[in-house]
């Protein structure tokens, strides 16, 4: 699914003729400027940077330069660049910058066709011989685009070429074709390892998409729903495990929360996406559940972990409160995620190294009495903790008073790590004393862990503190 974001209003007229053919695409517009955008942002650097590092396509439309600038600090891997291009307010300009290889000129000759401008591509082998070597059609893959680079660049130095096997793609191309070429393209299913001078192609292994069980074959009974609740981590797909990725790549069907579906993508067009708010989550259980029971695979989104403070809870709770049999008849899985709070951990060292808790400042569900006794007797119990959505513009009390209650059972001295979007664009950590904590330093975005009474920190070479909170308990065991 693209993402078009848009600066102004000129832009946004452009945005629409864009998504009128481009299905499935979605305009980001900046708050205040832009009206009549699926979704508002604020911060142009991080809403861009966001997407880039979930993968997704990206159209700006802005200056190029802006664009250049707000990604440079994560361009790292060529290799595993989404698509990004800038294009003009007015439309006359389509200039891909990003993404050589995952087909961004295609894209470019798309949108430059819808807005009846020629596209600016400045690739060199793909202007010399019309294609990129390094983007075959979908059903293909290239097994060694790291020899990509010098393959072009022989070809471009007067190298000819010859293939072997079917490459229906490169019969329109211009590449200088010779039977006894220095150079070999080679189409194949076998496992060679390649040679030098030579690309392999081979057809696309896709995941196999729902298939049912033998059991129901032999039944002759309609295909088992399959339901799996995942959670992507904090945000970076490094964090995401292996299962996850595989399980969205299985998957017909894609609900949750629009922020997390957009950070779970691209997606396949035959892959059906449905985002919701929010607040949804018992209404997007069930949903689900109706979804899977006709036989479909469904995926279910979370941040983080689906267990702590998200979709697993309330899909669990929704089949147990059915009593329809096809929703019991789901297979039904949920899969793990990096919690916010063990990201923000991992980054300052082990403050979670001994007995924790994790708490939700948050009382949408629960009273706050229930939380502040909660928060009383952890800090009684010298638990080391994390605070989850501790702070909003409806509710900024809670976390002066909760701050109040920790200082009752405290040091001053208490280390405390402020993680903001951790794995996500322009992620922040801080390390201060609970002397020094105040409720300005912190948002909706921010995981707050606050150590026991053991816990320590020191000084890092880098500038910043390592904090942990030691095995033991009481007085130092000897080594």
């Amino acid at each position: 699914m693209p993402v078009i974001l848009v600066l102004s209003a000129l832009g946004m007229e452009t945005a629409l003729r864009i998504k009128a053919g481009l299905p499935g695409a979605a305009i980001y517009g900046f708050e205040g400027r832009v009206e009549g955008a699926d979704v508002s942002f604020s911060n142009f650097g991080e809403t861009i940077r966001e997407h880039y590092q979930s993968g997704q396509t990206i159209i700006a439309l802005c200056a190029a330069g802006i664009t250049i600038r707000s990604l440079a600090l994560i361009l790292d891997n060529k290799g595993a660049e989404p698509p990004v291009l800038a294009v003009a307010d007015d439309g006359s300009a389509v200039v891909p910058l990003l993404g050589g290889t995952a087909g961004v000129n295609v894209l470019a000759r798309q949108i430059a066709q819808i807005l009846d401008v020629a596209p600016a591509i400045t690739t060199s082998g793909e202007l010399r011989f019309g294609t990129c070597l390094l983007n075959p059609p979908p059903e293909f893959i290239l097994k060694n685009p790291e020899d990509a680079k010098t393959f072009i660049s022989d070809l471009l130095a007067g190298k000819t070429v010859r293939i072997e096997g079917d490459a229906p793609w490169l019969k329109e191309a211009r590449l200088p074709l010779d039977d006894s070429g220095e150079l070999l393209i080679r189409v194949t299913t076998s496992d060679a390892a390649p040679q030098e001078g030579e690309l392999i192609f081979q057809p696309r292994k896709d995941p196999v998409i729902n298939a049912a069980t033998s059991e129901d074959i032999g039944a002759g009974a309609p295909k088992r729903g399959r339901l799996a609740v995942v959670g992507l981590g904090p945000g970076d797909p490094d964090f995401m495990i292996p299962v996850v990725k595989q399980e969205i790549a299985r998957a017909e069907i894609i609900l949750g929360y629009e922020t997390y579906v957009r950070m779970a993508g691209p997606f396949r067009p035959d892959q059906t996406v449905h985002m919701t708010d929010n607040r949804e989550e018992m209404q997007r259980a069930r949903h689900a559940f109706e979804l899977a029971a006709t036989g479909r695979s469904v995926v279910m989104i979370s941040s983080g972990d689906p267990g702590v403070f998200a979709m697993a809870a309330a899909v669990i709770e929704a089949l147990h409160d059915s009593d329809d049999p096809t929703w019991h008849n789901v297979h039904l899985e949920i899969l793990p995620g990096v919690s916010a709070a063990l990201a923000a951990a991992s980054h300052s060292g082990a403050p979670l190294g001994h007995d924790f808790c994790i708490l939700s400042l948050s009382d949408n569900l629960k009273p706050w009495d229930i939380i502040e006794k909660r928060i009383a007797l952890a800090a009684e119990a010298d638990f080391a903790m994390a605070f989850y959505n501790p702070i909003s513009k409806p509710r900024p009390w809670q976390l002066p008073r909760a701050i109040e209650i920790l200082r009752q059972y405290r040091s001053p001295e208490t280390p405390i790590v402020l993680g903001r979007d951790i794995g996500r664009p322009g992620a922040s950590l801080r390390v201060i004393p609970l002397a020094e904590l105040t409720p300005q330093q912190v948002d909706m975005r921010t995981v707050i862990i606050v150590g026991s009474s053991l816990t320590r920190s020191f000084d890092r070479i880098d500038g910043g503190k390592w904090v942990y909170t030691p095995r033991w308990y009481g007085t130092k065991p000897e080594v």
